[in-house]
């Protein structure tokens, strides 16, 4: 198992700080989201300031950008940061497809296989000079690449990892791809129960095996150096459990442990606003199942307990104020990455 962080930061200036102070505490890569910022611009700058760390975006939207659009962005990372560039790619729902970046909405697993597939087929055209590129599917088809158009060739190797949570999209990450980006809102019953089965279905379909396959994720901490620490921590992991349990796209998440009647009550209370009063649904019982508790000594150890030969990529998602300064994550890293 591998630690891993996330750039938090928005602003560009500050980019090339965080990646090399993320390298420098041993962080084994750093992933870039898409939450008010582009997902890759920020990956040129950590590429250019880092020499170690692996990075990509967790996760780029696809559906509003065209393969080959991803492609070249991709390329051009995977060369920068030679070789140490990992593409995560995601869906999104309906809503945000439609309403936020104005594309038309079309069935996202089959859409989702013919990218990954044209994306291979614009790689490996790539990598062979630029000979000719031939992909031709329902959603898209590329049949035109000239030399100028045609970039450099290298010997880097691009993973593609996708984001899911159903058991299509996720036995295709299997079939398709190098690894997945679980949800946070996650459990390792989930994990054993549901996820790695049907990823495990479409390994066997592809003729791979598990160690061919890179699951990633960033579990709930709960952590403190005193009982008052822990609880003000419980109190922000409490509001964003029950933030993702209103989503009913994760409700299999709640009926994996028999929770499943609690979504629908979340979702009432989320299209009402009633933000105040959805975290008095999750019980103490659902934290310990969601989140991860421990002490700032202990923590590393709790996570690898609780996710050994279920994940093996992971981060700590933290959405309460934390005393984790440079000394306790370089000690962190260090129990996790060695």
């Amino acid at each position: 198992m591998k630690l891993d962080t996330t750039l938090t930061t928005r602003d560009l200036s500050e980019v090339p700080a965080a990646a090399k102070l993320a390298e420098d505490q041993g962080f084994d890569a750093v992933w870039s989201m898409e939450a008010g910022n582009d997902g890759f611009l920020p990956l040129a700058l950590a590429a250019e300031h880092t020499s170690r760390v692996k990075l990509g975006p967790a996760v780029a939207i696809a559906f509003p950008r065209s393969p080959m659009s991803i492609a070249y962005a991709s390329w051009d990372l995977a060369a920068l940061s030679k070789g140490r560039f990992i593409l995560g790619l995601g869906t999104q729902v309906k809503g945000h497809i439609e309403r936020r970046y104005g594309f038309k909405w079309e069935p996202p697993v089959p859409k989702l296989r013919e990218y990954i597939e044209s994306l291979r087929a614009i790689f490996k055209c790539w990598q062979e000079g630029g000979k000719k590129l031939t992909y031709a599917g329902k959603y898209y088809n590329f049949s035109l690449m000239t030399p100028f158009f045609a970039p450099k060739p290298h010997n880097y190797d691009i993973p593609i990892y996708i984001a899911g949570l159903n058991n299509l999209i996720l036995r295709m990450a299997g079939e398709l791809c190098d690894g997945l980006h679980a949800h946070p809102f996650t459990s390792a019953k989930y994990l054993r129960e549901y996820v790695l089965p049907h990823v495990n279905e479409g390994l066997k379909k592809a003729g791979r095996a598990r160690k061919d396959f890179a699951i990633t994720t960033t579990p709930f901490v709960i952590v403190g150096r005193n009982q008052d620490e822990i609880e003000r921590a419980r109190a922000g992991v409490r509001q964003q459990i029950s933030f993702y349990a209103s989503t009913r796209t994760y409700q299999i998440v709640l009926e994996t442990h028999g929770w499943g009647d609690v979504a629908p009550k979340l979702n009432e209370l989320a299209a009402k606003g009633d933000w105040a009063a959805m975290p008095k649904l999750i019980t103490d019982e659902m934290l310990e199942v969601y989140a991860v508790t421990g002490t700032y000594e202990n923590i590393a150890e709790k996570v690898r307990e609780r996710f050994d030969g279920l994940l093996d990529r992971v981060g700590f998602y933290v959405p309460y104020k934390s005393a984790f300064d440079d000394a306790t994550w370089r000690k962190v890293c260090k129990q996790i990455n060695g």
